[in-house]
């Protein structure tokens, strides 16, 4: 690889910030974790990996941040540490965001045909959870 990829490739500094307080905070929680967090976000999880990983410069997506904290179970301090750091990476993507204190998510199952093929079975599960984020969406607007 050639020296200019390897500097163009290199995570920025501010998001390997909150990317190792996101690392440490899933280490400490239990096993399966990763798995729920992929699935509320309606990804993979090789997904999960990339932006838990401060070695890829893969950012967080702001619209994930909500999820993230409820699914991983942030305590106020980890919350605290982690919008800071995300807040130096990314200046100005909180200002829109509303991380109110009083929004909660609630697991809901629901059964979809397997259509036999991995790639399909992803797409559908990708379409049923942009569904349910936009109806979410819709419903906080209202």
């Amino acid at each position: 690889m050639s020296d200019d990829r390897q500097v163009r490739d290199a995570p920025n500094p501010a998001v390997v910030g909150y990317k190792r307080v996101l690392a440490d905070i899933l280490d400490k929680r239990p096993s399966g974790t990763r798995q729920r967090l992929a699935a509320a976000l309606g990804k993979n999880r090789s997904f999960v990996s990339q932006i838990a990983n401060p070695a890829y410069g893969v950012p967080i997506p702001a619209q994930h941040l909500d999820t993230l904290f409820e699914v991983c179970l942030f305590l106020p301090a980890e919350r605290e540490a982690f919008l800071g750091a995300y807040a130096l990476a990314h200046p100005g993507r909180l200002d829109h965001l509303r991380h109110r204190r009083d929004h909660r998510l609630r697991p809901l199952t629901v059964y979809v045909p397997d259509l036999g093929d991995e790639r399909r079975n992803q797409k559908v599960d990708r379409l049923v959870s942009d569904l349910v984020s936009r109806l979410a969406r819709f419903v906080d607007h209202s």
